[in-house]
């Protein structure tokens, strides 16, 4: 009876260390189980090849001649005028007589070339706004101008043609008295109202220029009451002329 608690003892003391040593053996393999990090090996940097940059090419333009600075400036002196229309005169100061001088220092010059078409086609288009209002004789002048750029211009015959034709419309031409219709004078307002009762009667489309909107459309509104009741149809245009056209119909 004295001994078997004592075995009862030893045996669970030996149970005791097994599972100990048990758990001690199964932490090792976990352990062994877990992987090593390792160090990563030291990278290799590749450092380009410095080299000193060499001196930047400068280009130089090469220095204009007092010639070529002469038509260049000429050149500009010259589209300007043409803008201007100074076209012919001042012979001084005209766009004319600039591209003459440059064609005679440089004959193969296409701006200058170029440049005296332009006046002509100009002179043609001025010509073409006179003999509208009926300023025939101005309408001549300017052809006469183109004629004296270049007479061969192909433009200048058909000029000359619309010329003559606008001469044997038998439509009526009022130029008038840029003063008198700017300050709206009784005089002008007269005219006007002998205007209106002409279109009436001829059944006419009438074509007013005038300088500004304003003055054309008072221009306008005074026909309009002189003939009340009468509806006027034509057109308004902005010239430095004041004047009147009242197309006259063939039938």
């Amino acid at each position: 009876m004295i001994f078997l608690p004592a075995m009862l003892f030893n045996f669970r003391k030996a149970r005791l260390v097994a599972i100990a040593l048990f758990l001690l053996l199964a932490a090792c393999e976990a352990q062994e189980s877990i992987p090593v990090p390792v160090a990563p090996a030291e990278s290799t940097v590749v450092i380009p090849e410095i080299r000193p940059l060499s001196e930047p090419r400068v280009v130089i333009a090469s220095q204009q001649t007092a010639r070529e600075r002469f038509i260049a400036d000429t050149l500009y002196e010259a589209l300007q005028a043409l803008d201007d229309d100074r076209l012919l005169k001042p012979a001084d100061d005209s766009a004319h007589g600039r591209f003459k001088r440059i064609l005679a220092m440089d004959p193969e010059n296409e701006i200058a070339t170029d440049g005296l078409e332009r006046i002509v086609l100009r002179y043609v288009e001025l010509s073409l706004e006179a003999s509208r209002r009926g300023l025939f004789v101005d309408a001549g002048e300017l052809l006469e101008n183109a004629k004296f750029v270049d007479e061969d211009h192909p433009a200048l015959l058909q000029a000359w043609l619309s010329l003559q034709s606008e001469q044997n419309s038998g439509d009526l031409f009022f130029n008038l008295d840029n003063q008198e219709f700017s300050a709206r004078s009784e005089s002008a307002q007269a005219q006007l109202a002998d205007i209106a009762n002409q279109a009436k009667q001829h059944e006419a489309f009438f074509l007013i220029t005038a300088p500004n909107d304003a003055l054309a459309r008072w221009m306008f509104l005074e026909m309009r009451s002189a003939v009340e009741g009468y509806r006027l149809r034509g057109n308004i245009e902005l010239a430095s002329q004041i004047s009147i056209r009242l197309r006259i119909s063939e039938d």
